[in-house]
């Protein structure tokens, strides 16, 4: 079954059946991945080693968040 049948026949289900699905579906792909959560974490301790070390400066809050 293509993806677009899927789709048709989803969208023909009740609200409740509906939820389930797509609760399914999101929670499918919630999966943390031990690998890039390996990877962000050397870089944010690259990171933070490089800003200790003076050779990466930090940008203040109201400068990241300005509206302006």
């Amino acid at each position: 079954m293509s993806g677009k049948e899927l789709l048709k026949q989803a969208l023909a289900l009740k609200p409740e059946e509906k939820f389930l699905i797509v609760e399914g579906l999101l929670n499918s792909l919630d999966n943390p991945d031990e690998n890039l959560d390996r990877i962000w974490a050397t870089e944010a301790e690259k990171r933070l080693d490089a800003y200790r070390e003076g050779a990466l400066h930090a940008v203040p809050m109201e400068n990241v968040f300005n509206d302006k």
